[in-house]
């Protein structure tokens, strides 16, 4: 077919054409990047709302993490000054027996001898109950006297619980009479673990 359109005609047809080209390309890019666009901006807010969200939740994770070892810490101090205690506890009722029997073999009165001695819990620290015997009665009352003397530093009092003698001389016929004191530690005796401990230091 034989084309008989003047030149400028088809010039005018050709650049039509490529217009019309053109126009589709562009409306092409522009939909490319309209969509370009959107999901840009979805993923944008999707991560800023992650990262929100992330941050809340270090935030609650740090205070969590914060209570939790305030308490373990907490609860640690509690059980250190629960040990400490019991530790001074023990500590203040070990009695060192061999410093404590020297001293109170020269503080006995003559005629007498050390024949029991037990741990009790008076009311205002740690004491002993004391056995002794004696030869007579007025010996027996003497062991108080002695015990209680504070120049002895042995105990801040002991008091008299019994008093027996046995006079038919079955039991012990040289010693016939038992004294039973309660004696409390003075707060400042050589006597008790604890105390040796602050004396040397």
């Amino acid at each position: 077919m034989i084309n008989l359109l003047p030149p400028d005609v088809k010039q005018s047809y050709r650049f039509a054409e490529r217009n019309v080209s053109l126009l589709r390309w562009t409306i092409t890019s522009a939909v490319i990047l309209a969509g370009v666009g959107i999901i840009g901006g979805y993923g944008w807010l999707a991560t800023r709302q992650a990262l929100g969200s992330n941050d809340q939740h270090v935030v609650a994770l740090t205070a969590s993490l914060k209570e939790a070892k305030l308490e373990e810490t907490n609860k640690r101090v509690s059980d250190i000054s629960s040990s400490l205690k019991l530790a001074e506890k023990v500590l203040g009722q070990e009695i060192l027996f061999s410093k404590l029997l020297k001293q109170m073999a020269t503080a006995l009165p003559n005629g007498t001898y050390l024949s029991g001695l037990n741990i009790s819990e008076v009311a205002d620290g740690s004491g002993l109950d004391v056995t002794v015997s004696a030869t007579n009665y007025n010996a027996a009352t003497q062991v108080q006297v002695n015990l209680a003397d504070k120049s002895n530093q042995i105990f801040a009092k002991a008091d008299i619980q019994n008093i027996a003698c046995d006079t038919t001389g079955s039991a012990n016929p040289d010693y016939p009479c038992k004294v039973v004191l309660r004696a409390q530690f003075s707060p400042n005796n050589q006597f008790l673990f604890i105390n040796q401990k602050q004396a040397k230091s």
